[in-house]
């Protein structure tokens, strides 16, 4: 049928339809031709393409292994935790005891000695809160300068910082505590501190993440309002240094939660001593002359003491991630 002058019969329409149809098959094909020559070039070239992933069987049972390697030594606490001595010593290490003593055990680690493990719990939050906090405080101002400020010897720094990021930390613990015995602060609680104030990666890390998470543009804008440097740097380069900061204080709060040389050679105290240094007496106490086999209750020290880094992992996880691929990405 026939309309009116300047319009399409319907013949017309369903013949546009159908040649519409046709180009958009023709174009799916086109593509999936496209994706399948991709894979192919990227197979050959031993990548997969990050815009077009494929399944691989070998990458997924490496992964399933690495992740079995990681969570072993947690399920291997987790079960022991729950045995008695006697039980400790006469099962299978991965598999239950006769009885489930978890509650005995925890209520024993922290009433065993007049509940120095209590003690121990507290002197290594204080070193992490203050030396870890203080490390990132640090970090964050020492990087953001560097970042954003030009100043004559700041190659001189970063050179510094390089150097400083290369040498182990327990090279420089016997100059430290020669150091400390000379200005009489061994067997205090500032020996741990001090040395946990410098992070020279933290302040690496902040010092890139810095340059590319804070524009110029931004502050040159906010200091031509009459913005002070420090208005600036609270309100605007800050939020914006998020990630960045949790990604330092994550690095920060595990070295000083894990040190063990350091306090080893710096504290005599049991007092004064963090959990690594107290768990390790308790498990050394066997060996000593009457001493008495405690294994399970330095499992169940081991296993309190890992759950508050798991759960600070899990908190802030989101804000780690963005943290490591932040730069990894030209826009």
């Amino acid at each position: 049928m026939t309309t009116t002058a300047g319009r399409l019969t319907d013949a017309e329409l369903k013949a546009q339809e159908r040649a519409a149809k046709r180009a958009e098959r023709e174009r799916q094909r086109r593509i999936a031709r496209d994706e399948a020559a991709e894979r192919r070039r990227s197979a050959k070239a031993g990548f997969a393409n990050v815009n077009n992933p494929r399944r691989s069987t070998l990458m997924t049972v490496l992964c399933a292994i690495f992740a079995v390697y990681c969570l072993f030594p947690f399920v291997y606490l987790a079960i022991n935790a729950t045995k008695t001595q006697a039980d400790f010593t006469s099962t299978f290490g991965l598999g239950f005891g006769k009885s489930f003593a978890l509650w005995d055990n925890i209520v024993t680690v922290f009433s065993y000695q007049d509940g120095i493990f209590g003690r121990w719990l507290v002197n290594t939050l204080l070193y992490v809160v203050v030396g870890a906090g203080g490390a990132t405080l640090l970090a964050i101002m020492g990087g953001y300068a560097l970042a954003k400020f030009r100043f004559p010897g700041r190659k001189a720094v970063f050179a510094v910082i390089i150097g400083s990021i290369s040498v182990p930390g327990i090279a420089l613990a016997v100059p430290q505590f020669l150091l400390f015995a000379k200005l009489g602060l061994t067997n205090t609680p500032w020996a741990m501190i001090i040395p946990s104030l410098i992070s020279p990666f933290g302040l690496y890390l902040m010092w890139i993440f810095s340059e590319q998470a804070v524009p110029t543009e931004l502050l040159e804008a906010a200091r031509v309002d009459g913005a002070s440097e420090f208005r600036t740097f609270w309100t605007i380069s800050l939020p914006l240094l998020a990630p960045g900061i949790v990604t330092t204080a994550l690095f920060t709060i595990v070295a000083t939660w894990n040190n063990y040389f350091l306090p080893l050679i710096m504290l005599k105290d049991a007092d004064w001593y963090p959990l690594t240094i107290g768990l390790n007496q308790w498990k050394d106490q066997a060996s000593t002359a009457g001493g008495q086999a405690i294994q399970n209750l330095v499992i169940t020290g081991s296993l309190i003491t890992i759950i508050p880094l798991v759960i600070a992992f899990l908190c802030l996880q989101k804000y780690w991630q963005s943290g490591l691929a932040a730069g990894a990405v030209k826009e």
